[in-house]
């Protein structure tokens, strides 16, 4: 009701009480009480208008507080970034924020008191939508308790946003429905951002758990951190077991005191850093691993390292194997190019020494010393031509115990003259194998003849014979003897490398050679006056055998 129609129905009012009650007093009441009723009705007339003054007055002021409330909860809701929505029982509009009006195309829609699917006649784009909402506010009243759903709606560029909605239902003492708050808030950017997240992670995840080379974590006190599962592979240890531990209990004492100083110059350098360690393998051989790390920055700050493993081992023997080759090449040529211009004086010589030796008796000592150090020159000369000329080798079967009984039998006089004990373990059963005979008794002269001199002065020499997996049988020579420097023990083989003091190291060289013709194995463990272990590994049949 307006002000006007107020102050007119106070005035009509205030007249008619007037003269209304001024014309009861004078008909029915006693001359002698009128002054005191006419008192009295004034009185009552104060308080009536002022009880109604103060009413709308109070109202009015409940009224503005109310719109004050109003406007700060409409200033709240418009300022939010989420749609916020509020329907009575029946579904329909009570109050919605600009975002909620604007995202629905309602702007210009007088939306009060309409339901949804009342609204979808104004917004075309999104009917589908608006009617979607019934349904899923009916499900919200059903269950009778905070609903938290995700809705999908398409919009005209098409793509789909996807909303995070909370629809809280409120209901009346008895039961019945009074309204509904609906928030939405725009999770799209939120979900695409987790959805790349995951992608980053699932492709991380590939690239750490399937890398064929070791990928490890270490922080920066060098404990590591992670580990992926071809740790396992290559080492043998069990990754589960090493993570939490420092890297230290798997570096040989060699790498440690360098460890802090490494964790430095990664950290410091920014950069990938390469480097190539060797590390035990839990069976207790040496694995060799091409190392690349680098630093792990999280927010600007390095807190650790990454790096991967790669396994180089068999790389790094076959180019020794190579490096081998090509100095059994080198010698090769060589020899080729010297040997037979020195057989040919050598020949001449040792005739006119033999010649002289007959005819003159006062010099033999001189003569037997010449003719000894002339077939000396001969046999390194037979040595050179064995690894220059190439070999056509015609295998045979033989029995492998008979030649290495031969080759004891051979070295036994010498083991005598030594003083050192020759023992032999072989199978009681014969074991042959597709071999050249000759060369295999030359290797076993040279090795055996190795450990006895080796082992001058009461020492004892150990041949054992066995077979082994993949049809191969392994042959050791093992002796108490001097041993061998760390130093000497990686140039064994080499052509021209000997500790001896008139050896030419071609001796070993050969019997790397004849070992390689049969593709087997040769491998030697010593140790500073604790003796040398010769392991020798042939295949019994050369057919489709693959070193």
């Amino acid at each position: 009701m307006s002000k006007k129609k107020l102050v007119i129905l106070y005035f009509i009012t205030s007249l008619i009480w007037i003269y209304g009650s001024n014309y009861l007093i004078e008909q029915f009441v006693p001359s002698s009480l009128i002054p005191i009723v006419e008192r009295s009705k004034e009185i009552f007339y104060i308080l009536v208008t002022g009880g109604f003054i103060y009413f709308f007055l109070d109202k009015k002021q409940e009224l503005s507080v109310s719109r004050e409330d109003q406007q700060r909860l409409s200033t709240l809701i418009n300022s939010m970034v989420d749609f916020v929505n509020f329907k009575d029982g029946d579904g329909r509009w009570i109050e919605a924020n600009d975002f909620g009006l604007q995202l629905f195309q309602l702007e210009h829609v007088d939306y009060r008191g309409k339901k949804d699917s009342e609204l979808a006649g104004y917004s075309e784009v999104y009917a589908d939508a608006l009617r979607y909402c019934e349904i899923s506010d009916e499900e919200a009243w059903k269950n009778g308790e905070f609903t938290r759903i995700e809705e999908y709606l398409h919009v005209p560029d098409g793509s789909t946003k996807i909303f995070d909605t909370i629809k809280v239902p409120l209901f009346h003492s008895d039961g019945s429905r009074q309204g509904l708050v609906i928030i939405g808030r725009d999770i799209t950017e939120k979900k695409e951002m987790a959805r790349q997240l995951a992608e980053s992670q699932q492709q991380y995840k590939s690239l750490f758990e399937y890398s064929p080379d070791i990928v490890y974590m270490l922080d920066l006190d060098g404990k590591i951190t992670n580990l992926n599962p071809h740790f396992d592979v290559i080492t043998g240890f069990n990754r589960e077991e090493m993570i939490g531990k420092n890297v230290k209990i798997l570096l040989p004492k060699k790498y440690k005191r360098f460890l802090h100083r490494f964790i430095s110059s990664v950290a410091e350098e920014g950069k990938p850093v390469m480097y190539e360690i060797t590390i035990p393998h839990v069976n207790g051989n040496a694995i060799t691993l091409q190392c690349t790390s680098l630093p792990i920055i999280i927010n600007g700050n390095i807190t650790g390292i990454i790096g991967y493993g790669r396994d180089v081992t068999t790389l790094r023997k076959t180019e020794e194997r190579l490096r081998r080759t090509e100095k059994l090449s080198v010698v090769g040529e060589l020899s080729a190019s010297v040997a037979h211009e020195i057989r040919n004086p050598l020949t001449s010589l040792k005739g006119f020494v033999q010649l002289l030796q007959v005819e003159d008796a006062k010099h033999q000592f001189y003569y037997q010393i010449m003719l000894d150090e002339l077939n000396r020159i001969n046999h390194i000369v037979g040595e050179l031509l064995l690894l220059a000329k190439p070999q056509h080798l015609k295998f045979t079967k033989a029995e492998i115990q008979k030649l290495l009984n031969d080759v004891i039998s051979l070295l036994r006089t010498e083991a005598s003259y030594y003083n050192v004990q020759m023992a032999s373990i072989f199978p009681e059963q014969g074991i042959h194998l597709e071999c050249e005979p000759n060369q295999l008794k030359q290797l076993f002269i040279n090795i055996i003849k190795n450990a006895i001199e080796a082992s001058i002065n009461g020492g004892n020499v150990a041949i054992g014979l066995e077979l082994v997996e993949n049809n191969q049988v392994l042959i050791t020579v093992k002796d108490n003897g001097c041993g061998i420097s760390k130093e000497r023990l990686a140039k064994i083989g080499e052509p021209f490398y000997s500790s001896k003091e008139k050896g030419t190291g071609l001796g070993l060289t050969v019997s790397y050679k004849i070992v390689q013709t049969h593709k087997g194995t040769i491998r030697f463990e010593s140790q500073r006056n604790h003796g040398t272990t010769v392991s020798m590994t042939l295949p019994l049949s050369q057919k489709g055998h693959i070193n």
